[in-house]
């Protein structure tokens, strides 16, 4: 079965995050998931998403809330919705620091929790957080590792070049076990693959930049070559258009979510769109 959800940046300009997660509920919408950047570096050195063709960085990059207090806010106000990170920025965080943010949520939504996680692209963004570039893979690989431990165990550690800490205590632990699904959303090359394979249960990447379908066997055969269950993974895309002949290709491949995006906007524009985008996953139900 192939689940609908909704993407939005959560800005102070936009919808607030309460009212819209409850209106994605109410519209039988599978999930809710909010980006985030910490600041955008005025320089502007690296163009939007890598991109050399790309048009100037739209003002919501910079605006957004606290991704993990909009989605707090968020899971106090519905009850069957998941909530996700779409993504997170995981190398330019603290990584103890996110695994309570992470379990938190969990936690506290009766687990309804979905970690999609990223490695970030704008450079200055990065190095403001003490983290080159280069090494961003690096960093999010241990990160997420040790934050692994954190939920997993009772006492905890780990020593790593990156993350490096003695046995400690941290709770809340998630409710689901043995942690929420982490999603990779990124390029999909060999490096990225490997990294699924290896740390995260799902590939959750932007629409239209190749076959989504061809991406799906080919990590199912990579994971299957490293001993893991092909079957176990989950595969999503964000941004995927509301057309039929792209939704049904998605939906013959094998995704299990689809992601619809709307524009940071008041209400009075984001619901509306909501109701087209709900009468038109409704013809899949």
């Amino acid at each position: 079965m192939t689940h609908f959800g909704i993407n939005m940046f959560p800005t102070d300009k936009a919808i607030n995050p309460m009212t819209l997660a409850t209106e994605v509920e109410d519209r039988g919408f599978e999930s809710l998931w909010f980006p985030e950047h910490s600041h955008i570096p005025t320089s502007r050195e690296s163009p939007w998403g890598l991109n050399p063709k790309a048009p100037p960085l739209p003002e919501e990059y910079w605006r957004t809330h606290d991704q993990f207090i909009a989605l707090g806010m968020a899971g106090a106000v519905t009850s069957k919705i998941n909530l996700g990170t779409g993504i997170t920025l995981v190398p330019q965080r603290d990584p103890i620091w996110l695994a309570k943010s992470v379990a938190t949520v969990d936690a506290l939504t009766n687990g309804r929790f979905l970690f999609g996680i990223g490695y970030g692209w704008n450079k200055e963004e990065l190095h403001h957080h003490g983290v080159q570039f280069t090494e961003r893979r690096a960093v999010m690989r241990e990160n997420v590792l040790a934050m692994k431990e954190l939920w997993m165990k009772e006492e905890a550690e780990y020593h790593g070049e990156h993350v490096d800490f003695s046995s400690s205590w941290q709770w809340p632990k998630p409710t689901q076990k043995p942690h929420p699904p982490i999603i990779l959303g990124g390029a999909a090359g060999p490096k990225t693959m490997a990294d699924i394979i290896e740390y995260c249960d799902g590939f959750m990447p932007i629409s239209g930049r190749y076959d989504f379908a061809e991406q799906i066997t080919t990590l199912k055969q990579m994971a299957s070559d490293a001993g893991r269950d092909p079957e176990s993974f989950e595969f999503g895309q964000f941004g995927t258009p509301p057309k039929a002949e792209v939704v049904d290709s998605l939906v013959e491949a094998g995704i299990h979510r689809i992601v619809f995006t709307v524009p940071p906007a008041e209400a009075d524009t984001v619901i509306p769109k909501l109701d087209k985008l709900s009468e038109f996953k409704d013809q899949y139900s």
